[in-house]
């Protein structure tokens, strides 16, 4: 059984204790990481969120009682101990921070027992992530996982600090709002006050927080946690927090100034790391042009050469095919791989049609100068040296090509590029390379709704230089929608918003609202326009890839507490659950038994 603390008080945590405390008397409480009894003498290690401390037991320093007590430790323990802070009679351990010292207990406590947990709580588990996460409690011990979650809360603090000092309030806006049909499916919350209605969980304070600029708040901070119901990645989850602003009377350029001084302040304080400010910027245009991406890694080269002039004449009927099509053929130089063996060369065609890739044409050029190649008999020798020197080949070099549309070209080079890297390692997470990415599209095409969407949001103003095309081409008219990208992760996004009538009326017939939907799922948001508008802009990050970047995480399920896994359950607390039939009652819900599939045929 545990003991009470008895008006025991912990004096400080074990890593506060430094060499300045020698000879001094402290109180520490923690869990034991491990303990070895060495006969007369017992080694523990006792840990707490600050790191470790040695604790010796020994008879004479202790008494009977204690030194039994001592014995009986064993990992995950919880206790408190009294003793005198000495200089290691051992070696020194240069790995701890309190590798210097020990403290010689002169009073113990168990507080509370433990089973043996069911995996060793230690920095960089082994322990398959699943049974990490059943005992998300055990796993979150951890001291990696544990730094991870203290960098995320200093960050959430200097934010809030930093956004103070510029004037930025912070206010908060409903989780129970309505459902908006355009964009990611949402969470709905049956009412049980208006059967038959649903609240809907925010994807974004989108709306609010433009409300709060016709209000006059002028500049709105909240750290917002957002909801999407759908198919989760690595760095997604169905529910996430963001750090959400909006701002007043100002334009890209105001906005942009803000945030790469808080980018700035957020890497100097947290991890000293300088950020050359003003951060690059790059067109939409250009960012797919050169890296197949509107979310650019630049840590490497390996840039995207458009080919289509030089192999326009050449017999390959792929090339042809794809520029007929009014499409495009581009290639990627790997520098150095010529000799790459054939198998590795088809597992990245396999890769390749992940992505939408017909096939992938690639050219070897050996050191001799000599050209292996996939092509090359549909290709005269001229062509084959045009090509080659278009794209920079020298001996040694891997050139690989795709041709199709433009998007599936962009998205398959994109893809294979960073690929690529992480296979030659050319990855550093320790570089921090930003981008902000300028001049999206203002719409894309849907093939599977046969109509334009917005590309960010209904509210995103058009660039007025293109506002002519909105009617006769609306794809060529441009945005003025900002990202800001880090190591070829999209951390944040935003815009300028539109605050005239009439344009805002012609986005919404662009997009195929009539008159009525867009009163009915918009209506609150364009009568408060109604009544007096600043020009507005903001943006929102993704905290928790903020966080996982800025602690070189792989996952952003290492930066969260208590994650979901892939198919949106919790695997600690087994959510999502059934619910009574009580609750279902009052809330006049009834559950449909799913078709079985043999049923669905039939029907």
């Amino acid at each position: 059984m545990g003991e009470s603390m008895k008006g025991l008080k912990r004096t400080c945590r074990c890593a506060e204790v430094t060499t300045a405390d020698i000879g001094k008397t402290v109180t520490l409480m923690g869990w034991v990481q491990k303990a070895r009894n060495k006969g007369g003498i017992i080694f523990v290690d006792l840990r707490d969120r600050s790191g470790i401390m040695q604790l010796i037991f020994e008879n004479g320093s202790i008494d009977e009682e204690g030194f039994e007590k001592a014995a009986r430790l064993r990992s995950e323990f919880v206790i408190a101990v009294t003793g005198v802070v000495e200089k290691r009679s051992g070696a020194v351990n240069p790995n701890l921070k309190t590798g210097e010292m020990e403290v010689r207990a002169n009073a113990l406590r168990i507080l509370s027992e433990s089973e043996t947990p069911p995996f060793p709580v230690e920095e960089n588990s082994k322990t398959r992530e699943e049974v990490r996460l059943k005992y998300r409690y055990l796993d979150l011990r951890r001291p990696d996982l544990q730094r991870n979650l203290m960098m995320r809360s200093r960050i959430a603090t200097l934010t809030r600090q930093f956004m103070a000092g510029e004037g930025f309030l912070e206010i908060e806006t409903p989780t129970l709002v309505k459902s908006t049909p355009e964009g990611a499916r949402d969470y709905l919350v049956p009412s049980r006050v208006h059967p038959g209605n649903f609240y809907a969980l925010p994807q974004s304070p989108q709306l609010f927080k433009q409300l709060l600029m016709c209000s006059g708040y002028d500049r709105y901070i909240q750290l917002a946690r957002c909801y999407r119901d759908e198919d989760l990645r690595a760095d997604r989850q169905p529910e996430f927090t963001q750090i959400d602003m909006e701002l007043s009377f100002v334009d890209e350029d105001d906005v942009m100034d803000v945030n790469e001084r808080l980018l700035a302040y957020l890497f100097k304080e947290v991890l000293d790391v300088e950020v050359p400010l003003p951060i690059q910027r790059m067109t939409w245009q250009e960012a797919m042009d050169r890296f197949g991406s509107d979310k650019p890694d630049l840590r490497f080269g390996m840039e995207l050469v458009d080919v289509s002039e030089t192999v326009k004449d050449c017999e390959f009927a792929v090339f042809q095919g794809a520029l007929e099509a009014g499409g495009s053929v581009r290639g990627i130089n790997v520098k150095g791989q010529g000799a790459m063996p054939r198998k590795k060369i088809d597992k990245l065609v396999a890769f390749a049609k992940d992505y939408g890739a017909k096939g992938l044409a690639y050219v070897a050029i050996q050191e001799d100068g000599t050209v292996k190649s996939s092509f090359a008999k549909f290709m005269k020798e001229e062509e084959m040296t045009a090509l080659t020197a278009a794209m920079k080949g020298e001996p040694g070099d891997l050139l690989l090509f795709a041709a199709d549309e433009n998007d599936v070209v962009w998205a398959v080079l994109g893809a294979l590029r960073v690929e690529l890297a992480r296979q030659l390692e050319l990855l550093d997470p320790a570089d921090y390379r930003f981008v902000w990415i300028t001049d999206f599209p203002l719409l894309e095409w849907s093939k599977e709704e046969g109509r334009y969407k917005a590309m960010h949001h209904p509210f995103t103003m058009p660039k007025e230089e293109d506002l002519p095309y909105i009617d006769t081409d609306p794809g060529r008219v441009r945005a003025k929608a900002y990202d800001i990208v880090l190591n070829g992760t999209e951390i944040g996004g935003g815009s300028v918003r539109i605050h005239q009538n009439d344009i805002q009326e012609k986005m919404f017939e662009v997009l195929g609202f009539t008159k009525e939907q867009a009163q009915e799922q918009f209506g609150f948001l364009l009568t408060a326009f109604k009544y007096g508008v600043p020009p507005h802009a903001g943006l929102a990050y993704g905290l928790d890839r903020l966080v996982m970047l800025m602690a070189k995480q792989e996952s952003i399920r290492d930066v969260i507490a208590f994650p979901k896994v892939k198919d949106a359950s919790c695997l600690m607390t087994e959510a999502p659950g059934t619910v009574d039939e009580k609750q279902l009652e009052e809330l006049g819900l009834a559950i449909r038994p799913a078709k079985t599939e043999a049923a669905q045929t039939e029907a």
